[in-house]
């Protein structure tokens, strides 16, 4: 597996990188993954390939100094702010079902349940409770492409696949603004529905989940 270290980038160059990497795999003809780590700056809101973004309030976004970029993912929209993101890269081929959607989720995911192991997290597949649709924010709609700790949301994944490859991003909520969240959502941010890191355990720091991954 090919290590890219954490680092800090704007919204554009994040997704500008994760979309070459993408492309650099398919290349190449990469047959071993590409696992990256980074961070934002400064907070940026990133929407899903196709979302509408009519429920943003510029202005207010531009007062708090808050990108706005598009991903190359599907799904609904993410405050990338006080969290710890990844992406994973890898042909169809090197997994078990990698032509298949739920189990290629399945399978890249059990490697961030395996890690999360090393800091006493235990985490398990979302799904459990009914998805409702009319909410803009990622976080709280829990599918089997997520991962929860105790019933919460915990990391947020969305793919989009490419000639045989599969780009797959998430984001590791180390800690979030519930009155932010709920200034630029325009909804009400259920504590009973999320959870970050720093709520499971508060003396874990970023660097700590940084290591974890750091001998991959």
């Amino acid at each position: 597996m090919k290590f890219i270290p954490y680092e800090v980038k704007t919204g554009v160059e994040n997704m500008q990188i994760d979309s070459d990497l993408l492309d650099y795999a398919i290349a190449e003809s990469l047959k071993e993954p590409i696992f990256r780590l980074y961070g934002w700056s400064p907070a940026c809101i990133s929407l899903g390939r196709n979302q509408k973004d009519d429920f943003l309030d510029y202005d207010f976004l531009k007062s708090e100094n808050i990108d706005v970029v598009r991903r190359l993912t599907g799904g609904r929209a993410l405050l990338h702010d006080n969290e710890v993101t990844y992406s994973f890269i890898c042909p169809f081929s090197y997994l078990k079902n990698g032509e298949n959607v739920t189990e290629s989720y399945k399978e890249i995911s059990q490697f961030l349940i395996d890690k999360f192991k090393k800091l006493g997290i235990e985490l398990i597949f979302g799904g459990e409770k009914p998805i409702h649709t009319k909410f803009d924010y990622c976080m709280l709609i829990s599918t089997g492409a997520d991962l929860c700790y105790r019933g919460k949301k915990l990391i947020g994944s969305a793919q989009c696949r490419k000639e045989g490859y599969i780009l797959q991003h998430g984001s590791i909520l180390y800690d979030y603004d519930k009155h932010l969240l709920e200034k630029i959502f325009h909804e009400d941010i259920s504590t009973n529905s999320i959870i970050s890191i720093k709520e499971v355990n508060p003396n874990i720091e970023k660097t700590d989940i940084i290591s974890i991954f750091s001998n991959c």
